[in-house]
């Protein structure tokens, strides 16, 4: 799994639990070479149930990662969804933390992977919970995950698209090494390395900076390879799936540009926007940089309230398409 996520090649040369609310249970799904493990909150009678595709890099269940957010988002954000009885599943990926028995090489993964473990998930939940289809809800990158899972995992009543780029990583990577002034002396080979990955082909590190060295990390590159060749608006314009974006207008990594592309694509679907919300789903005030890389640190702040009212009401009035 790549280690980088959407935001962190823009500030190249800077550095870069408590207990559970309600009752949840270990769930574990069939993965390539072991058990895939995951919490499952089990719906009230009749709620629905939602699949929580984390985002990239290390980052596990519960929404947190050892690139230093401690946040909590999807654990909070289960917590809010039972208290009107929905279930959700949030899942550990392969080959990382309680899945780590799941493949050898956590980096040697493609989307195609991940929507094989999504259609493993949604059988053990349909199994556990006897629900008849199952909503995917994918953060970040793992909104791309959800839309690859569309066009191929049966069962699913919709999807959800939280904080979920629009266009190309090369595209989003380009803007974001651009954006910052302090990578100017980088741009050149950043550049160059982009458009050798697009190609599909790899690319020698040895020769550039060490945070190039970082971003471009040989044992990610297959990933990034495989990644760069995603298009997310085409995708969703596949997609005949209900789907529900959302974008939080103080998100530091996706931008307006992103939910624009998605909605363009898939003029069908649901739109919400919530203004002060962030990319870990936490709302913060407007002009307030320092409380936004804040909040990536405490699990103390509540998710969006509209968030939580958002996909509560999709959920419980679209009854989506099992297929």
């Amino acid at each position: 799994m790549t280690v980088i996520h959407w935001l962190s090649a823009g500030a190249l040369l800077a550095s870069v639990g408590a207990a559970p609310a309600v009752a949840q249970e270990t769930l574990v799904a069939p993965g390539p070479q072991g058990d895939l493990a995951g919490t499952l909150v089990a719906p009230a009678e009749g709620q629905p149930l939602v699949l929580i595709i984390p985002g990239s890099g290390p980052t596990d269940r519960d929404g947190n990662s050892s690139l230093g957010v401690t946040a909590a988002p999807y654990r909070l954000l289960a917590d809010a969804l039972a208290e009107r009885g929905i279930g959700t599943l949030r899942i550990d990926k392969r080959g990382m933390f309680a899945s780590k028995a799941a493949v050898a090489d956590a980096n040697a993964v493609t989307i195609a992977d991940y929507v094989t473990d999504t259609a493993s998930w949604v059988g053990a939940a349909r199994t556990a919970t006897g629900a008849e289809c199952i909503w995917l809800l994918g953060h970040s990158e793992g909104g791309i995950v959800a839309l690859a899972a569309a066009q191929e995992v049966p069962h699913l009543c919709g999807i959800i698209l939280v904080a979920v780029p629009g266009r190309p990583l090369a595209t989003v990577l380009r803007e974001q090494l651009r954006a910052n002034p302090a990578n100017a002396p980088l741009l050149e080979d950043a550049e160059a390395a982009i458009a050798t990955l697009e190609t599909g082909e790899r690319v020698d590190v040895t020769p550039l900076h060490p945070a190039l060295q970082s971003l471009f990390a040989p044992a990610v590159q297959g990933f990034l390879i495989d990644l760069m060749a995603q298009d997310p608006a085409a995708l969703a314009k596949q997609t005949d799936l209900p789907m529900l974006i959302v974008h939080g207008g103080n998100d530091l990594q996706v931008t307006a540009t992103d939910a624009q592309m998605l909605r363009a694509a898939a003029p069908q679907a649901k739109y919400l926007e919530i203004p002060a919300m962030n990319h870990v789903l936490k709302d913060i005030p407007d002009g307030a940089p320092a409380a936004n890389r804040a909040s990536y640190g405490d699990p103390s702040l509540p998710v969006s309230r509209a968030l939580v009212a958002g996909v509560a009401d999709f959920v419980t009035r679209d009854r989506g398409a099992s297929e």
